[in-house]
């Protein structure tokens, strides 16, 4: 099963709205955080980082967002802001903007009321591991029908260290909506503590931890309400996508956008009036303080011919910083 939050994940239409870097759960080894992200007060829309309520929209309307997710550190212990942010949003899209939360912490009724009254739909609880097993009669089952008292869609999302069949009797009784797994995965924020605990990655792959998706698929795979989520398709389906959504709403007229969801353009220090007068119509370059952005296939066929003295060819994302993936000059 797929949920909406799931479905428009995949299409790389949720922004990821990430509102807090602190969280309670100091045990946690595998928390992928990396040190720009972790224990920090700073609020981050995808890649941008907020200083204002209009960042945020800009984020949102930059890559046609069908929805957002919001994510941490842990959400819950900056209520007041979390809020803030999801009542922006609905203001600004309308109640069809899916939001998702994530969190490691039960939060109570009082919290479930304020998020479901300032627009969340769907929340995500991730239990402490060392606890897994031994939900049942706790806080935890209890929250899943509090949350669905006030009206969230209330499940799990938990990552994919081992299986664990209590998540399938949640989904049974109908507590739970849906259970999602996160593959296992190894990053810059979290290797050492992985390596520490005897995890290694799969022959072949820069992330996913080897033997952490065999089992769990035998024991959970089956069930009907049960999504396990690969790193693959994370980074090849969910940020590629996103970044084609956000390409498509930002290109100009002469920027190429790749499979990738990158921009391709050319770039010459030649002076505009040069282009002018060869006849490059003004909708295929834009003149910058320094240089002159145009028409890779253009600027390739004129520096070919000498119509040009200097050119290269610029790959870069199109996200707000714009960092360039590569360049390729042309001689």
């Amino acid at each position: 099963m797929i949920s909406k939050g799931c479905e428009q994940c995949a299409k790389g239409g949720k922004m990821v709205l990430f509102v807090y870097g602190y969280c309670d759960q100091r045990d946690c080894f595998y928390c992928p955080l990396g040190e720009n992200r972790k224990n920090v007060n700073t609020v981050y829309a995808n890649e941008r980082e907020v200083t204002c309520d209009e960042d945020v929209l800009t984020e949102a309307h930059r890559m046609d967002a069908l929805g957002t997710s919001i994510t941490g550190g842990e959400p819950q212990e900056r209520l007041d802001r979390t809020c803030h942010y999801l009542s922006l949003l609905k203001d600004e899209f309308g109640e069809d903007h899916h939001t998702h939360l994530y969190t490691g912490i039960t939060g109570g009724r009082e919290n479930m009321r304020r998020l479901s009254e300032a627009g969340l739909d769907e929340i995500r609880f991730h239990p402490p591991y060392e606890l897994w097993g031994d939900l049942h009669g706790t806080e935890w089952e209890d929250i899943l029908h509090v949350a669905r008292d006030e009206g969230l869609t209330p499940a799990f999302e938990i990552p994919g260290i081992r299986p664990e069949p209590e998540f399938l009797e949640f989904l049974d009784e109908g507590a739970a909506e849906f259970c999602n797994i996160n593959e296992f995965e190894m990053s810059d924020g979290n290797y050492r503590r992985m390596q520490e605990r005897g995890f290694e990655l799969q022959e072949d792959h820069m992330s996913a931890v080897d033997g952490s998706r065999e089992e769990i698929l035998d024991v959970m795979g089956d069930h009907e309400k049960v999504y396990f989520c690969t790193s693959v398709f994370k980074d090849a389906a969910q940020h590629r996508n996103r970044l084609k959504r956000m390409a498509q709403n930002v290109r100009r007229p002469f920027d190429e956008v790749t499979d990738d969801g990158t921009l391709v353009y050319g770039k010459t220090y030649t002076n505009p009036d040069r282009l002018k007068s060869l006849g490059v119509p003004e909708e295929f370059y834009s003149v910058k303080s320094e240089h002159v952005e145009v028409a890779w296939w253009l600027l390739e066929e004129m520096v070919d011919e000498g119509d040009v003295d200097d050119g290269q060819i610029v790959e870069q994302y199109p996200t707000v910083d714009g960092t360039v993936v590569e360049r390729t000059p042309l001689a």
